[in-house]
């Protein structure tokens, strides 16, 4: 065995055996490194030096941004608006409350960005409506936490901002609009899964539809979906980047919270900031390592041996972007988003491109590979989210959850096999 092939062993053997001891995945990524460096004889700074390389750059700082106008929105009072309009557009049907909860998340996620900020903000507000209304818990948890993933690839959503960065010269512009069909496609089939089953349990409906509902309830929510078009119009049409982008949405985001809708005090405010700082951290822990980590892979070439091996498995397009599809969702189960996206994407993007998918594209595969991966055991944080708020086992959520991990499959599959669901708004505005 030569000293490249044990080097790769170590990296991620060693990486693979803390992941399943539950080391936090940061020390995992980081301790890693540092036996693969040890083991090359290379200098311990080194992993210092490629940390701060990984989170010295002008585009990332669009993240903290994003995730502080999050918070900002997510208990700023946006929660209760979001939900009602919801209830004015889709609660007329079969299953009503589920349809508002998919709806309400798809509304809500392209304000948070985050999966676990909708299941904890919205699940605890309509988990126990959905009960009280006669929906079974496990029922009502399965369809919060799989329609939460819909904030994933909502702009804006801090994770395509990673992804754009890991990548390299991807535009976050045009990833932002490529999320939006994709969004509402993962909405419509979660949203067939809960009418079949709705029809079959006897789910009740809601109050009759009503036009005039519908606009007053638009109206008060007008400034919570304004911080969505602020970002994403401003950062399409060139005015600023994403980055500018995100700080004038926080000021915005702080302004609408305060005053308009006054669901924060200031005092509130801060308090929001130190649970922001706590996010913020654990996220720029993740990409300062992984940064180094990746910095590693690349040194022993496992992005290409990588390609090698799978091509030489076989060379069917169809057949490779499966197994793309494949390792992404085992990822998923072991390991939290922003990692799997700074680590895998070097090694997975060349070889997606190699078979005629876009760095666009594969954004949004990775992307909802991802959002799934956070709802399947033993690490999905989503899923444990979702129980705890529910107050329902875990083992009873996952059986509940089956119906609508494959309604999640298919919409996937229809991602990675039809290029224009994601490139079609990119392809319009020319972004």
């Amino acid at each position: 065995m030569n000293e490249q092939t044990m080097a790769i062993l170590i990296l991620l053997i060693s990486f693979l055996i803390m992941i399943v001891i539950r080391f936090p995945i940061a020390y995992a990524v980081a301790i890693s490194t540092l036996l693969c460096l040890w083991y090359r004889g290379m200098s311990f700074s080194v992993l210092c030096q490629q940390m701060v390389k990984g989170i010295n750059s002008f585009s990332l700082m669009a993240v903290p941004f994003f995730i502080t106008m999050g918070c900002l929105m997510g208990t700023g009072g946006i929660s209760e608006k979001l939900i009602a309009l919801a209830d004015s557009i889709v609660g007329w049907m079969t299953g009503g409350m589920a349809m508002v909860n998919i709806v309400a998340s798809y509304f809500f996620g392209g304000i948070s960005g985050s999966a676990a900020a909708d299941t904890a903000s919205l699940g605890s507000i309509l988990i126990p409506m959905m009960v009280d209304q006669g929906y079974d818990d496990d029922f009502s948890v399965a369809v919060t936490i799989t329609s939460s993933c819909e904030g994933l690839l909502v702009p804006p959503s801090h994770n395509m901002v990673i992804y754009a960065m890991s990548a390299g010269g991807v535009s976050v512009g045009s990833l932002f609009l490529a999320g939006y069909v994709p969004g509402a496609l993962l909405a419509a089939s979660l949203m067939v899964g809960s009418y079949i089953i709705a029809k079959r349990r006897n789910y009740p409906k809601g109050e009759k539809f009503s036009l005039k509902r519908l606009g007053k309830q638009f109206i008060k929510s007008v400034w919570a979906l304004a911080a969505v078009i602020i970002v994403v119009v401003g950062v399409v049409g060139g005015w600023f980047t994403a980055t500018e982008s995100a700080a004038i949405a926080v000021v915005y985001s702080l302004i609408v919270s305060v005053y308009v809708y006054r669901g924060l005090t200031w005092k509130g405010v801060w308090q929001t900031l130190e649970q922001c700082i706590d996010t913020l951290s654990i996220v720029l822990i993740l990409i300062a390592t992984s940064s180094a980590f990746g910095y590693c892979l690349t040194l022993l070439h496992v992005p290409d041996l990588a390609a090698n091996a799978i091509i030489g498995i076989t060379d069917n397009p169809i057949i490779i972007a499966l197994l793309i599809d494949l390792i992404l969702l085992f990822l998923g189960c072991i390991m939290d988003m922003a990692p799997i996206i700074l680590i895998s994407t070097p090694i997975l993007l060349p070889i997606a491109q190699s078979i005629g998918i876009s760095p666009i594209q594969y954004g949004i595969m990775v992307v909802l590979n991802c959002g799934i991966g956070l709802l399947t055991p033993p690490v999905g944080a989503v899923l444990f989210i979702g129980s705890a708020v529910g107050k329902v086992k875990m083992e009873k959520v996952v059986k509940a959850t089956l119906p609508f991990y494959l309604c999640m499959i298919v919409v996937l599959l229809m991602i990675t096999f039809i290029p224009q669901i994601s490139l079609f708004l990119p392809n319009l505005l020319g972004t």
